[in-house]
């Protein structure tokens, strides 16, 4: 992996003289204000405009700003016409479109397909201020709007649907989001690099149809550029027969249209040997063929998770009817120098004025809280983080994070003196990576951690134990919490980091996501075992105590993953009871576009290793009775869920946990509206009054 150019070496543009403006102006008035004619970039957003960096819109919006070009704010519009998008004037280079901080679908829809009555990133925490599909609708209202003016579409909706993908919504396979959109070019991941140099290009007189070598970009073609050699995918990772009856001359056809067109062809029946990755492209099989063959939909799926390392990642092609979409390799990470002037970009922090005193309760989540780190090597199959940030941790300086502490100090109102975390994706894995660089740009693995820590992954967390303690040193600093997502399989192998975090860290709740307990489920997460929950519990109990602390773990569970059988939730149902856990709020898996697990729940198969037709096959809780059964399992505790229970529990022979002793689940006779009057002895959850507190919220 060749270095990247560093995002703050460009030459300016020339409307850098009119320096930063007090907060991106979102209409014209503003923009006369600040002595602007147009826009040079508007974004579109689904989100409301907070200028924090942890809201895509600022981020990208602030860093454009420092490159010299005029940015304007289109939050939230009214995508019934293109009037809204006409609000600020056409831009002189291009629109982009984002659907905000989450999926709009995800955003809309719980996983039982209800659709939400409330969005935390719109004013007064109200639903139905932005379209499902929110890129597509936004993008196809920005083309009405100025035809001729080029549409960039990114963020993690366009990230995570940048090939043709499983949509839960519609349970069907759909096409990437480019060619629905209609826009040019997609930025995936996080799209700094890109954004930088297209706006720079596109300034410098290149034509946006010029623009197709920029890393982490997407863009549809009608032919494939010269000089490239294809790699059939197969040869990658072989699913077997593709087809029932395959055209025994389809191949020769192939290699002569490839060979008229200038393309160098590899055999597709051995493994190349000695090719030059920068020059060659993977065909995945088209959309077409992964819409209707489930098998190809997983290895197409495997394929493109393995070539997901910026280090040694290739281009992909798949077909889309008369066109190609070109996906080219990810972007190249952050350096921390980067990562620190970026977030020390001048934000006010705080949402636009045009709000006024609206709660917008995604800001009031995190208006006290600093990102450190981006990226996750964890590769859980269920989350999304991997596909769009990638594996590769970038982190700040601990200077930065010092100084966004005193800037909070001193500039947010409401600062009582609580940061309420230092995190990212994760908690724990700032500074954590490779011990060796080459090692890293050659691997493939799709985690660090699973199925145990790999042997070269750095593992110590005494910069962040340094990081926390020079954090609460900052004068008017009360408590520093953490409350992003643990990986106590890391913390373990640091005592040390783990009575830091316990002493001084914990607000008397930790949560943490052991999501199982039966190795079936864990596997085809890529989550460790009990055994590493059980170790840390010991520590969190045992420097607790020396604290003298009264700490409870809060533990997060998943019902109807693939892989996960209903003997396998009633399993993680005795265990919850055997420990005293009653959860409140439960977690269905819910399939997100391009996530491996999203892959199995389609297809029935496993993509963690080579699919082989007929082979491999995973259980899928598919149908709602039988996802609410696993949610049920979860919340055993609850009167309503005790006849769906008792119902299952005698199908599969385990009447025997009907009944009114301890050593039941439910009770045989139903008691409506109040808990089991069976005592549970809750030796690992918080004390009675908590509790009641707990079993008077919404029920899962």
């Amino acid at each position: 992996m060749q270095p990247a150019q560093d995002i703050f070496s460009y030459r300016p543009y020339w409307a850098a003289s009119f320096g930063n403006a007090p907060v991106l102006p979102m209409s014209r008035a503003e923009m006369e204000r600040l002595g602007w004619d147009s826009c040079d970039v508007i974004i579109v957003s689904g989100d409301a405009y907070v200028d924090h960096p942890s809201f895509g819109m600022a981020l990208i919006g602030r860093l454009l700003e420092s490159q010299g070009f005029r940015v304007g704010i289109i939050a939230q519009p009214d995508w019934q016409s293109a009037e809204a998008f006409r609000r600020l004037g056409r831009p002189n280079l291009f629109f982009g479109i984002t659907a905000g901080n989450m999926d709009s679908m995800v955003n809309r829809y719980t996983a039982e397909r209800r659709i939400r009555s409330t969005d935390a990133y719109t004013p007064g925490g109200g639903g139905g201020r932005r379209p499902d599909r929110s890129v597509i609708v936004y993008a196809q209202r920005a083309r009405e709007a100025f035809k001729d003016v080029p549409v960039i579409i990114g963020g993690i909706e366009a990230s995570l649907r940048r090939i043709a993908h499983y949509d839960y919504w519609s349970d069907k396979v759909r096409r990437s989001i480019l060619p629905d959109a209609k826009a040019d070019l997609l930025v995936f991941g996080n799209a700094e690099r890109a954004v930088v140099e297209l706006a720079h290009r596109l300034a410098a007189g290149e034509s946006i149809a010029e623009i197709g070598d920029i890393r982490g970009t997407a863009s549809m073609r009608r032919a494939l550029p010269d000089g490239w050699t294809v790699i059939d995918s197969s040869v990658i990772d072989e699913p077997g027969p593709v087809d029932a009856q395959r055209d025994p001359y389809a191949r020769q056809r192939e290699c002569a249209g490839a060979a008229e067109a200038g393309v160098n062809v590899v055999s597709f029946d051995r493994r190349p040997r000695n090719l030059e990755r920068a020059n060659s492209v993977i065909r995945l099989p088209s959309f077409e063929q992964v819409a209707r063959d489930p098998v190809l939909y997983a290895h197409a799926s495997r394929v493109f998770h393995l070539e997901t390392n910026p280090g040694n990642a290739r281009a992909l092609v798949q077909r889309h009817g008369d066109r190609e979409l070109w996906l080219n390799p990810p972007p190249v990470p952050l350096t921390t120098p980067e990562l620190d002037r970026l977030y020390e970009l001048p934000y006010t922090r705080m949402p636009h004025p045009v709000y006024r005193d609206e709660k917008i309760p995604a800001w009031e989540m995190i208006r006290f809280s600093i990102p450190v780190m981006r990226g996750c090597f964890g590769g859980c199959t269920f989350c999304s983080i991997t596909e769009h940030e990638g594996r590769i941790i970038q982190s700040r300086s601990e200077a930065s994070v010092v100084r966004e502490i005193e800037t909070i100090r001193d500039t947010v109102p409401g600062f009582t003196g609580v940061i309420s975390d230092l995190g990212g994706p994760t908690a724990n894995m700032y500074r954590l990576g490779c011990r060796d660089k080459k090692i890293e740009s050659a691997c493939r693995r799709l985690s660090c951690v699973f199925p145990d820590i790999c042997k070269n992954l750095n593992t110590d967390h005494g910069h962040l134990t340094r990081l926390y303690r020079r954090a609460r040193r900052v004068p008017g600093v009360k408590m520093v919490n953490i409350s992003s997502g643990l990986r106590y399989d890391l913390a373990v192998r640091d005592p040390e980091y783990v009575r830091e975090l316990v002493s001084h860290h914990v607000g008397g709740y930790l949560k943490i996501a052991p999501e199982h307990t039966e190795q079936s489920p864990l596997e085809l997460m890529m989550k460790p075992g009990t055994g590493a929950y059980e170790r840390f519990k010991r520590m969190f109990d045992r420097f607790s105590r020396e604290a003298g602390k009264e700490q409870y773990l809060i533990p997060y569970f998943i019902a109807a993953h693939p892989g996960t059988s209903d003997r396998d939730m009633l399993n993680l149902a005795l265990w919850l009871k055997r420990n005293g856990f009653r959860p409140d709020q439960v977690q269905a898996f819910l399939p997100t576009p391009l996530a491996l697990a999203s892959a199995m729940y389609h297809t029935g198969r496993n993509p963690l290793r080579r699919i082989r037709r007929g082979e491999g096959a995973v259980t899928v809780p598919r149908g709602q009775r039988q996802r609410r059964l696993h949610k049920a399992f979860l919340r055993y505790h609850d009167p309503d869920n005790w006849p769906l229970i008792r119902e299952a529990l005698k199908k599969m022979g385990r009447a025997d946990l009907i009944g009114p002793g301890s050593q039941h689940l439910v009770t045989a006779r139903q008691t409506a509206g109040r808990p089991s009057p069976v005592k549970v002895q809750e030796k690992n959850s918080p004390p009675a009054k908590s509790s009641k507190r707990q079993r008077k919220r919404t029920r899962g």
